[in-house]
């Protein structure tokens, strides 16, 4: 597992660093026939090597020319079944390897329809890929911060962030890049499992749920949620139900996460990705969008880092463009 998982980063940076005429090569020595690789909306399901280079590898090279890929966690793992006994069975299996991380460079061509700026941006996403028997990736899911790209050009679409506007930082241990201690790997997604399970029931008067904080609680007093842009992040239990929670609860009062297609430990940390994830009705008003009552899911990828028996640090990339799709507003067009 540890060897895969350093040959399959590195295959990622190959990518990454290919002159343009490379890419379909490498993607045909390396990805299996009919391979699927599911992106955030609006670039949404490539299949085949062809349309994944030219639907995302080969408008990301041409947007950010020369750009530096900047891994801050790289985990592998087998995904665990699902969360919920009701849940799809067939969802959760394989062997995944999921990075979080930034794109780094300069803007120098439109991505989306995203005017260039030319200036140096971070482009924020994560991406899980699921690793065949043969060791080829026989499927992606890739999650970009749309939003946050938009922020940075000077173009966002929504009011107001809840939280804090930030770089996502690298984990504070520093050891989120292939970490050792694999021995401690069920350990933290057993805490994870518990804290998300717990998560689901909540009070609807102060929107907390069980042993979430507290001397004895899954997260650590002082832990740090990192969320995409809309959200914001934030610190502590309290900072992450005023700056996040109350505001997603009282909108989507419903919702039902775990629904995942990876979730994994690896040493400290946590990986989980759904497609949807997340199923609910817009009940109440969310970040300027008054309730539509509609039903809907999100696409969420969460990666967490655990110590000493609590969760310490969280971040979260959520597929906004396409939830707020499901509301009747394209906020890629808005933006522009």
């Amino acid at each position: 597992m540890t060897d895969l998982r350093a040959r399959i980063h590195a295959l990622l940076q190959q990518l990454n660093e290919a002159d343009p005429g490379q890419v379909e090569g490498l993607l045909s020595a390396n990805v299996s026939d009919g391979s699927q690789w599911h992106v955030c909306h609006p670039i949404e399901t490539l299949k085949g090597v062809e349309n994944i280079a030219e639907g995302l590898l080969l408008p990301l090279k041409t947007a950010f020319p020369g750009a530096m890929r900047r891994d801050d966690i790289v985990v592998m793992g087998e995904a665990r079944g699902p969360l919920h006994p009701d849940q799809d069975q067939s969802v959760g299996q394989g062997t995944w390897l999921a990075t979080l991380g930034h794109l780094v460079g300069n803007f120098e061509a439109p991505f989306l329809g995203i005017p260039a700026s030319g200036k140096l941006h971070f482009l924020r996403r994560g991406e899980f890929y699921r690793i065949d028997e043969a060791g080829q990736i026989a499927e992606a899911h890739i999650l970009i911060d749309v939003l946050d790209l938009l922020l940075q050009v000077g173009c966002f679409p929504l009011p107001h962030m809840l939280g804090t506007e930030m770089l996502f930082p690298a984990p504070a241990t520093h050891d989120g890049v292939m970490p050792d201690n694999a021995d401690r790997s069920e350990g933290s997604v057993a805490l994870v499992e518990a804290m998300l399970r717990d998560l689901h029931q909540y009070d609807p008067t102060s929107f907390d749920s069980e042993r979430q904080s507290g001397r004895k609680g899954y997260w650590h007093p002082n832990m740090l949620w990192y969320g995409p842009a809309g959200i914001g992040s934030n610190c502590t239990y309290p900072g992450f139900v005023a700056h996040h929670r109350e505001a997603f609860l009282k909108a989507f009062p419903d919702r039902k996460g775990g629904n995942h297609f990876a979730r994994f430990g690896d040493g400290d940390y946590v990986a989980s990705g759904g497609w949807p994830s997340m199923t609910m009705t817009h009940k109440g008003p969310y970040l300027g969008q008054p309730a539509t009552d509609r039903k809907m899911s999100l696409r969420v990828m969460d990666f967490w880092r655990c110590e000493g028996g609590q969760i310490c640090e969280n971040w979260v990339l959520l597929d906004y463009l396409e939830m707020f799709k499901a509301m009747g507003r394209d906020l890629l067009a808005e933006a522009l």
